[in-house]
């Protein structure tokens, strides 16, 4: 199995992006004491970086396996919403070489992690952005095949996407009306939109195809999987 170079601080930061890499006895801790609890102490000193890296990768190895059938050799510009780390555009990155990889990221951590839909409104966060950068460049990614922009500061990128993903965060965490005007601006006909959602059958009404690729039943709200293309109007 492969692995990532993981930084401790980037490894507590990875259990708050990905809930389900923690062990039963941590999670049971976490349901003892409550998130808060869990986010500032759990985590700063009972994670093992080592095993948690080794899951981390397989998990993100895992996800790309799920929609590695929507990406060829052609998709050169990759845009990822709320990808944490970056994990999954490693891998791809593996397979593909030479990408242009954009990522918007929040660049804090709430105070009260929350999973599942919360709204219109994207206030959540669980990110560090300079972490973030160290991270996919100790693994592999120049710095000339990326940019990472803070979806509260920066201009977010106007051009052309191939590929764009953004797994349980876009019509995850809040409403997918906050990026529809953006992402059309942003889409081809043939840019694939890989998200999660809790109402798939909602978005044949916004997209020419969409495919259900995967459905968690292990999920609060069922959540599925779907691979999204053009754009109605």
């Amino acid at each position: 199995m492969g692995n990532f170079n993981l930084p401790k601080k980037a490894a507590r930061l990875i259990v708050l992006q990905r809930i389900e890499l923690i062990s039963p006895f941590l999670a049971k801790i976490r349901k003892l004491f409550g998130r808060y609890f869990f986010s500032n102490f759990v985590t700063r000193f009972f994670l093992n970086p080592k095993i948690l890296k080794e899951k981390y990768y397989q998990t993100m190895a895992d996800e790309f396996s799920m929609i590695e059938r929507f990406i060829d050799s052609n998709d050169k510009i990759f845009l990822s919403i709320g990808g944490g780390l970056g994990g999954l555009e490693l891998i791809i990155n593996q397979k593909f070489k030479n990408n242009k990889y954009h990522f918007i990221e929040k660049n804090y951590v709430s105070k009260k992690v929350q999973y599942g839909w919360g709204g219109t409104k994207n206030t959540e966060g669980y990110n560090n952005l300079n972490l973030q950068k160290n991270f996919l460049k100790m693994n592999g990614l120049n710095e000339n095949q990326t940019n990472i922009y803070d979806f509260d500061n920066d201009t977010l990128p106007e051009k052309k996407f191939d590929v764009i993903i953004s797994l349980f965060s876009l019509d995850y965490h809040y409403d997918f009306s906050l990026y529809k005007d953006y992402l059309k601006k942003v889409s081809k006909s043939d840019t694939k939109i890989i998200f999660d959602t809790i109402r798939a059958d909602y978005f044949s009404q916004i997209f020419k195809k969409v495919e259900i690729v995967k459905t968690y039943n292990n999920t609060v709200h069922k959540s599925k999987r779907v691979v999204c293309t053009e754009f109605w109007n």
